[in-house]
């Protein structure tokens, strides 16, 4: 007998398989055996929208997470601004958001009596390409609240654009 027959016939069996799914054709799977030329991201709605965006000041900035179609996850680092932690670095982590489409909502913990609310919509930035800044822009009112250590907040809103930072693109083969 042959040593390579049983390699051929085991490599044949696979090849099958590949094509089937647990007993479903892959006809019935849409392109089920076939690679895939769109970006992860770009296959679950909301995904490509992910990542690092500029914040208020130089160096702070807010991490957007799409875990699916509408949650929202992420944190806002910042430089704090009161008296105990004036000039520390601080992670503000969201207590809730959701994206709708395009439209974006998220509230974070709050820290140091201080906590933010952002309401708007990302959007294409004039980045060229995802290696850009700016590919992506959260356009919106974010309203800063600082508590007096009471039950009252003082709400402070303004209109905000957070540029996506550029994202490593992996080299093209050639």
């Amino acid at each position: 007998m042959n040593k390579s027959r049983p390699v051929v016939i085991v490599a044949l069996f696979v090849a099958a398989l590949s094509c089937r799914s647990f007993g479903q054709d892959s006809k019935a799977v849409p392109n089920a055996g076939k690679p895939s030329s769109a970006p992860r991201e770009a296959q679950q709605p909301g995904r490509e929208y992910a990542g690092m965006y500029s914040f208020l000041k130089e160096g702070e900035f807010v991490q957007i997470t799409v875990e699916d179609e509408s949650r929202v996850t992420g944190f806002i680092s910042r430089y704090g601004d009161g008296q105990s932690d004036k000039g520390a670095f601080l992670d503000q982590y969201f207590r809730s958001g959701k994206l709708d489409g395009n439209k974006i909502i998220f509230t974070t913990e709050t820290v140091h009596s201080v906590w933010f609310e952002f309401k708007g919509i990302v959007e294409r930035g004039e980045g060229k390409n995802p290696a850009e800044e700016a590919y992506y822009v959260l356009k919106g009112t974010l309203v800063e609240n600082v508590s007096d250590g009471g039950e009252r907040a003082q709400p402070h809103s303004r209109d905000v654009i957070f540029k996506r930072f550029p994202i490593d693109t992996p080299p093209a083969r050639n």
